[in-house]
């Protein structure tokens, strides 16, 4: 991958506990800065005394229909309840019932411990389980949901419905965030510009982000700068996707729903040239919150020549008079010699002398190609 490729300068937030890790080498290799700030803890399955109390319950009233939810939680809860001394009678209980798999992850990974799977693995969403479930008839049987992080009310409440007795099993489970300062820190990030991206791998945290953020009283700015282009707002599927949506926030989804689909929607998004991006004399650039790239090179660009150039793009061939340019230098920055001062290194930075024109009397602007122009000077 050449430098100005991939996520060179992009700062991504990442809400997640679980799994974070890979995300964040995942991101990083491809040039991003990443910062982590979960807004909902995961409790490890070997330390849950809820997922072990859980587990004991459902060995002693074996279930007649096992719902397996996700691959992670499906080992998860193996392992816990191996920890436990309960590894032999879960699987017992496993054996005499009959599997469900919501998607064919799940379905693979419980095969793989050599039990069968008997419906529901064609779909990744609870939708396609439960009407599986509901298509065979539940009432009157005892159905187990192996849920991930929290319960999933509207497939517990559907099967109720439909005449079944369901008990719980939660791995992975959620709970406040163990550092909220972090969480305000990434807010105050999302909200003024300091991040490129925000990504979110479940439901339960993209609504406690939300929630997060609407305290904070910053949540119509943070959509704003979605709506603008200038925030990529990207969740996992489109269950992770609804409260991001119910607060007016349309984010970007992945061709499927796993880490490494999400990771590729993001490189692909920020490799376009999109809503922050213009096409330039000197090539394609891209002001992203930490650096420029311009073509391939990522620019050594300092925070006022970055500040100025992202003005400058947003403008988008546009003449931006000095008094606004010099209104968006950071701090304090005195006389007209700062801007001076800004524009000079900036053009040396980008190595082309053309991309920042001076428009006498009147300011700066981009030199963009011919007809993508927004307004002749």
């Amino acid at each position: 991958m050449s430098p100005g490729h991939g996520l060179a300068g992009c700062v991504v937030l990442i809400t997640c506990d679980r799994r974070s890790g890979d995300l964040r080498a995942a991101l990083e290799r491809r040039g991003a800065t990443t910062l982590h700030a979960p807004t909902l803890a995961t409790t490890p399955p070997m330390v849950d005394d809820d997922l072990v109390r859980e587990t004991r319950a459902l060995v002693r009233s074996a279930p007649d229909v096992v719902v397996v939810t996700t691959a992670t939680g499906f080992h998860g809860w193996l392992e816990a309840a191996d920890a436990a001394g309960l590894g032999t009678d879960l699987q017992s209980a496993l054996e005499g019932a009959r599997i469900f798999a919501r998607g064919p992850e799940v379905d693979v990974a419980v095969r793989a411990v050599g039990l069968e799977v008997v419906g529901g693995a064609t779909s990744d969403c609870s939708a396609g389980v439960r009407d599986a479930l509901l298509a065979e008839g539940v009432a009157g049987q005892r159905v187990a949901i192996q849920h991930h992080g929290a319960v999933d009310q509207v497939l517990t409440d559907d099967l109720v419905g439909a005449g079944a007795a369901v008990s719980s099993v939660v791995v992975h489970r959620w709970g406040p965030p163990a550092d909220r300062q972090a969480v305000a820190l990434g807010i105050e990030a999302a909200a003024t510009g300091e991040v490129d991206a925000v990504l979110f791998t479940s439901a339960p945290t993209a609504s406690a982000w939300v929630d997060a953020v609407t305290e904070a009283g910053v949540l119509p700015r943070v959509a704003a700068l979605a709506r603008a282009g200038r925030l990529l707002v990207a969740a996992i599927g489109e269950v992770t996707a609804h409260p991001l949506r119910s607060a007016g926030i349309e984010p970007l989804l992945p061709e499927h729903s796993r880490l490494g689909s999400l990771v590729r929607a993001v490189l692909d998004h920020h490799e376009q040239l999109g809503p922050g991006a213009v096409e330039t004399v000197g090539g394609p650039l891209r002001v992203r919150s930490s650096a420029a790239v311009l073509g391939d090179d990522v620019l050594p660009v300092s925070p006022n020549g970055l500040a100025v150039l992202r003005v400058l793009a947003d403008a988008r061939g546009r003449v931006v008079p000095r008094s606004a340019l010099l209104a968006a230098l950071p701090g304090d920055p005195g006389s007209g010699h700062a801007l001076e001062m800004t524009i000079a290194r900036l053009r040396e930075a980008l190595g082309d002398r053309r991309v920042v024109e001076t428009v006498v009397r009147r300011g700066y602007r981009l030199a963009l190609t011919e007809g993508a122009h927004a307004v002749p000077a």
